[in-house]
C-alpha cells in the first residue's frame, strides 16, 4: 500500500485539495475513488487508469459521464505518492501548461524534501 499525499505550497496551500474541492460532487466522488486505486496499486497502476507523462511525472485518468479529469502525481521514497494538481480535460492533448505547473511542483517539492 502507498501513502497518497497532498502537495503543499510554501504558503500552506494545497493545490489538487482546492481542485477536488471544485468538482461537483459526482466527478469528485470518483476522483477520490481513483486515488484509492492509486493508494492500492502505486507504481504499478497502468492505462487506462494512469499515464507516465515524462520526467517522473504521471497523470490519474478519471472519467465520469463523459467528462474527463486528470490528477498530477510523482512517486517518491517510502511507498509516498505527492499528488501535485488537477484539470478538467477538454482538449485531446494535455496541455502543456499543465504538465509544466505539476513539473514545477514537483521540482519544489523535491527542492524543499531533499534528504540533508
Amino acid at each position: 500500500m502507498f501513502e497518497v499525499e497532498f502537495y503543499e505550497l510554501p504558503d500552506g496551500e494545497k493545490p489538487v485539495k482546492k481542485f477536488l474541492d471544485n468538482l461537483d460532487n459526482k466527478m469528485r466522488s470518483k476522483a477520490v475513488s481513483s486515488l484509492t486505486i492509486l493508494a492500492e496499486f502505486g507504481n504499478t497502476l497502468r492505462e487506462p487508469y494512469s499515464k507516465a507523462m515524462g520526467n517522473g511525472l504521471f497523470e490519474l485518468r478519471i472519467k465520469f459521464a463523459g467528462d474527463i479529469t486528470r490528477i498530477f502525481y510523482f512517486f517518491c521514497a517510502d511507498n509516498k505518492i505527492i499528488v501535485t494538481s488537477g484539470f478538467i480535460k477538454k482538449t485531446r492533448k494535455t496541455p502543456t501548461g499543465e504538465i509544466e505547473l505539476a513539473l514545477k511542483y514537483k521540482a519544489d517539492y523535491e527542492g524543499r524534501h531533499e534528504k540533508k
